[in-house]
């Protein structure tokens, strides 16, 4: 299975002057082989990625030299990847390529052979050894390593083809449900409820300030790019508390239960919400699934995906009656069947753990019904 280990780098001027240069080299020919290819396929003529690479290659001594100060993977790897994206788009999995900004897409890919990894440094080609927060925690074969940058800090994102895991077992095999929602990020079907964090909501008074500044700046200016830097610094830090929960969630999850039923929730639907948009993207329902799916691989567990459709804060958890309406306002209510009193997060995580149980054949993961992963 493939895998990515995001590590922050620590680089002193020099190596950070160079990796902006590289990013600049990368983008440029990112751009360039987007516009040659629209140019190619308006003049009726056929273009491919291997031959945009071979044209640049011909080309850039005389017309770009300055592309030589940086290693030869960092305009190579940018066609390569404009290549992969427009595959994608062929294939209806992703929209027509955009052109590179800076400031937004600042990052370049190295092939495996063009750097090294020594305890917690890295080697980069024309550069030296570059410093790194920590060493690689992951083993397997290294594919590549992508250095990017976010706000006023470097990272590098080296990818690789680790062995996958050998099967659970049997034995012992406890399954959760999982009910996500916008007071609770999540509430589990054991009635335990887990607050998040709501990184966006608590520091959001900052955030417009820092965001009125930027706009009163003029553009250009020196005080502007600082202001444009704070402002990123705390983007940064509100998706980082974000994903540092979720991270703790799901790797709780993944560990300690061997079956978990979910929802498939159509969260670009409740994005359109407007009086729970923002609080909707502030929870990172996508981010948690990701999250979620590609860790239940790590450790063996299985992912069981409820309908969308499936009414699982309408049915009553003891007794299988629906009730035909409960709007969202309604946290709490008792089955006109058998009188059960129902805690309406706690209510759907149950029925979401009989949904996953349902779906199981048998505790080995055979599936019957619903999505598993």
């Amino acid at each position: 299975m493939l895998l990515a280990h995001k590590i922050e780098l620590n680089p002193n001027n020099k190596q950070a002057t160079y990796f902006a240069k590289a990013c600049g080299v990368a983008r440029f020919a990112y751009n360039w082989a987007l516009a040659e290819w629209k140019r190619r396929y308006e003049a009726g003529e056929k273009p491919s990625e291997p031959l945009l690479r071979r044209e640049l290659n011909a080309i850039k001594r005389e017309a770009f030299p300055w592309m030589l100060e940086v290693t030869k993977n960092a305009p190579q790897m940018a066609i390569i990847q404009l290549g992969e994206a427009f595959k994608n788009f062929f294939k209806k999995r992703a929209r027509y390529p955009q052109f590179r900004q800076k400031g937004r897409d600042d990052r370049f890919t190295l092939t495996n052979d063009q750097f090294a990894l020594n305890g917690p440094t890295i080697r980069i080609p024309h550069l030296g050894w570059v410093r790194m927060h920590e060493s690689l925690r992951l083993i397997g074969k290294i594919l590549s390593a992508t250095i990017s940058r976010k706000d006023d800090r470097w990272f590098v994102s080296i990818a690789l083809e680790t062995p996958k895991p050998l099967p659970g077992t049997c034995e012992n095999q406890a399954v959760i449900g999982v009910d996500l929602g916008v007071s609770d990020f999540a509430t589990l079907s054991n009635g335990e409820t887990i607050r998040g964090p709501k990184p966006h909501q608590a520091l959001m008074n900052r955030l417009r300030r820092l965001s009125r500044s930027l706009s009163r700046k003029q553009k250009g200016s020196r005080n502007r790019n600082k202001a444009k830097i704070k402002l990123a610094k705390l983007h940064y830090r509100i998706g980082t508390i974000r994903r540092d929960a979720i991270h703790q969630l799901t790797t709780y999850l993944t560990r300690h239960y061997a079956v978990i039923g979910i929802e498939d929730l159509n969260v670009q639907g409740m994005m359109k919400m407007r009086s729970l948009s923002r609080a909707i993207a502030d929870m990172g329902f996508y981010e948690f699934r990701r999250q979620l799916e590609y860790k239940a691989v790590i450790n063996n567990s299985q992912i069981v995906v409820a309908d969308r459709w499936f009414a699982s804060s309408k049915i009553c958890s003891v007794c299988d009656n629906r009730v035909t309406a409960l709007s969202l306002s309604v946290r709490a209510w008792i089955c006109p069947s058998c009188g059960s009193f129902h805690q309406r997060d706690v209510n759907a995580a149950m029925n979401l753990r009989k949904w996953a149980v349902s779906s199981t054949v048998t505790a080995c993961g055979a599936s019957s019904s619903g999505t598993a992963v």
